[in-house]
């Protein structure tokens, strides 16, 4: 049977975290058992529903929740989307107003984008240079009419981690919903309390990809966006993909029971890159928290570089690395989270180490970084 190692140089685990063994197997092994409609009666099916209801269970436990909170997506933006505008919809009474912050994932701002074209409104809490939410800012932000608000738990681009637990005690007193996007610290981290709806992705910590979940508290108000079906308790529509949850729980069991060691060495190996990286690159910024951060992410922005040629540059040199500040063909604008933090967005480069990412890759990508930076100047015209 063929292994999933992780490839070296492979630094984008925050994009996606290569497969687990674990999950890998759990999902193969469900393709016998779990292939037919857990929704019938006749043997195969039972079968199918408690392979399903397991894996339920299992993502329940390490989440921290009860198992008929827990409802499995087609995606990690499924879940976030079901959630935003299931948790506005179910409290139209109570009012149209949604609030965010500012460096929110993309597909938590779509969400708030659809609601005020709907005639909602939507007030965005900015964050400090670091990243992060001031909680009494936020709690200001907090109305009479406030339907929903939303903080991720951790930042997808810079690693800051989020005040959750203070900003839900302040929605929790004004009665205000929170939701939660987990997708960047769900298996690395326990996950923090007091909120009221959560989604994350399977992908993210080495599960099959196309599978979300989607976790409604008990006694949260909540009402589907979509047509009426039948299926994951009239959450989400479509056949379930039993194989593919099945997958994720046994790879988000594995991979959180593995972080208990694999975090601090990874953290530590973040630290040396954030530590050398000022000394070996002239004219370089390393961007989020220093401090509160997820253990495996670091984010810097170069001078007199384009983020993209960067990127390419090393991934001929063997490292794959994204950037949080690439301009795309149709919107050409630069990271909407380094813009609200008020860095640098020029030359943005993202280092995210997945589960077994080796030291000696690292040292390796701190030896090449420098020529290659020093490389794409020089072409520019630039002697710095």
């Amino acid at each position: 049977m063929a292994r999933f190692d992780t490839p070296d140089g492979y630094f984008d685990a925050a994009s996606s975290e290569p497969p687990h063994p674990a999950g890998r197997t759990a999902l193969l092994d469900a393709l016998e058992t779990g292939w037919a409609d857990p929704a019938r009666l006749y043997g195969a099916a039972r079968t199918a529903r408690l392979t399903l209801d397991g894996a339920r269970a299992q993502v329940a436990e390490v989440l921290g929740v009860r198992p008929d909170e827990v409802s499995f997506t087609g995606s990690g933006t499924q879940a976030v989307h079901l959630a935003v505008l299931g948790g506005l919809r179910a409290r139209w009474r109570t009012g149209r107003h949604l609030v965010v912050s500012a460096v929110e994932h993309s597909s938590v701002l779509h969400a708030a984008e659809l609601h005020e074209l709907d005639g909602g409104t939507v007030t965005t809490v900015g964050v400090d240079r670091a990243g992060r939410v001031d909680p009494a800012e936020f709690a200001a932000a907090l109305r009479p009419d406030t339907a929903l608000a939303c903080l991720q738990s951790a930042n997808h681009e810079v690693g800051t981690v989020q005040p959750v637990e203070e900003v839900a005690a302040h929605c929790r007193a004004t009665g205000v919903p929170l939701f939660v996007d987990a997708a960047q610290s769900a298996g690395r981290a326990d996950l923090p309390g007091g909120w009221s709806l959560l989604a994350a992705s399977a992908h993210k910590w080495g599960g099959p990809p196309g599978v979300g979940t989607l976790v409604i508290r008990k006694n949260t108000r909540w009402r589907s966006p979509l047509p009426a079906d039948e299926r994951e308790g009239r959450r989400v529509p479509g056949f379930e993909n039993v194989p593919g949850a099945v997958g994720a729980a046994a790879a988000l069991a594995a991979f959180r029971a593995e972080m208990a060691e694999e975090g601090p060495r990874l953290a530590a190996l973040v630290e040396e890159i954030r530590a050398r990286l000022p000394h070996l690159v002239p004219d370089v910024q390393v961007v989020g928290d220093p401090v509160r951060r997820l253990p495996h992410l670091v984010t810097f922005s170069c001078l007199y570089v384009a983020g993209e040629a960067l990127l390419t540059e090393l991934d001929r040199l063997g490292f794959a690395v994204s950037s949080g500040s690439s301009c795309t063909a149709d919107t050409l604008r630069p990271s909407h989270v380094l813009e609200a933090m008020g860095v640098i967005t020029h030359g943005n480069v993202r280092v995210s180490l997945p589960r077994g990412a080796k030291s000696t890759d690292v040292q390796r990508f701190l030896a090449v970084l420098p020529e290659a930076v020093a490389r794409l100047r020089r072409s520019a015209g630039i002697n710095a």
